[in-house]
């Protein structure tokens, strides 16, 4: 069983390993592109000798941790333009050393958090600093050279994103793929551990959704980036439309995926205690996968979000009949659960709060009143 469970996470992680690298291979692409136009700017059109922190610079503002790389790149510079100044101010008056290293790390971030830098420029401040430390020989001037190389990375940066763009729907599609995947096989799992009174069988389920997160801020940060590259580049600004799609769902998938992980962890408890399940309950689990495939399929081709909330409905209709049968605590419980994750898949789909729990009631009814 261990050893079963050993392979299952590890096949998972390949999975997401997988899936996160075919969703960021353009990022990768362009970051090797930038760096190497950088080096060579600064090194053959300016005539830097060592010209690193031109692509440290460029690899940062297109670094694979996707979204607001106009402002990266300022913060960048301006992280550099602070651990140089300190750094080099310093170097001239302390020189060259171990503790010289903490003493100016410790002063160029601080300068940094003094003018409210967020932690690329903080942390950017410290490596700048760092690296004059080690690298400028003993009694060298000041030279802007340096400067100059994170303005060139981070100019190419930008040039590189602005002139060839990822594709913002097919970045955001790759991303919530996942999310919607594992959260289809998470039901499906709570749902088949349900009907075979399988308490491991409902707690790999409850590992798995704990899995999520991480797929779901993924999806957030690709969403982030497709915005921000849509509004800035003039040949991905029809794509605004579409990712509008994916925005207004995505907090509402965000609650899905934890109203389902808190159904996992209801599941595997009352299988645990040996409770009696309705067996509607797990029909009504398999019908929360189906809304969450058709919700997919709708995000991914704009059209109509029926087939969506329709399965939905059928979830919340019989998790619901399925306390005419056992009123319990238990299955109250669970039943809560379900109801709450079919309102935000309806949600997902357009819905608003009001009009949501008004249709969940008129199919279903109010939990209160069913038993």
């Amino acid at each position: 069983m261990r050893e079963g469970l050993l392979l299952s996470r590890i096949r998972d992680r390949l999975s997401a390993g997988s899936g996160r690298l075919r969703t960021n291979v353009w990022p990768v692409a362009q970051s090797a592109a930038a760096a190497a136009l950088a080096y060579f700017i600064a090194q053959v059109l300016l005539g830097h000798e060592r010209p690193f922190f031109a692509p440290i610079a460029a690899v940062i503002c297109l670094s694979v941790t996707l979204g607001r790389r106009t402002r990266r790149a300022v913060e960048l510079v301006f992280g550099v333009a602070v651990g140089l100044l300190v750094a080099d101010l310093l170097v001239l008056v302390i020189g060259n050393g171990t503790l010289q290293i903490a003493v100016v790390v410790l002063l160029a971030m601080a300068a940094a958090v003094f003018f409210g830098g967020a932690t690329i420029l903080v942390n950017q401040a410290a490596v700048s600093a760092i690296l004059v430390v080690v690298l400028q020989p003993p009694g060298a001037v000041f030279s802007p050279d340096r400067f100059l190389d994170a303005l060139v990375g981070g100019g190419v940066a930008l040039v590189v994103n602005y002139l060839f763009p990822i594709n913002p729907e097919r970045l955001v599609e790759r991303a919530a793929a996942p999310v919607f995947g594992d959260l289809i096989r998470v039901l499906e799992e709570i749902a088949a551990a349900l009907e075979r009174g399988d308490a491991q069988g409902a707690r790999r389920a409850l590992i798995r959704s704990r899995e999520l997160d991480d797929e779901v801020r993924t999806f957030n940060e690709a969403l982030e980036a497709g915005h921000e590259t849509a509004r800035l580049s003039p040949t991905r600004r029809r794509s605004l439309r579409h990712l509008e799609f994916y925005a207004s769902a995505s907090i509402r998938i965000e609650l899905a995926v934890i109203n389902t992980r808190v159904l996992a962890r209801g599941v595997y408890n009352a299988l645990e205690r040996g409770d009696t399940i309705p067996p509607q309950l797990p029909a009504a689990i398999r019908d929360l996968a189906r809304a969450v495939r058709a919700l997919a399929a709708f995000l991914e081709e704009p059209g109509g979000p029926e087939e969506a909330r329709r399965f939905a409905l059928e979830a919340a209709r019989g998790a619901t009949e399925s306390l005419k049968e056992r009123h319990e605590l238990a299955t109250s419980v669970l039943v809560g659960q379900v109801r709450s994750a079919a309102v935000d898949l309806l949600r997902s789909t357009g819905m608003d709060q009001a009009s949501a729990l008004k249709a969940l009631e008129e199919v279903a009814g109010r939990a209160s009143e069913v038993g």
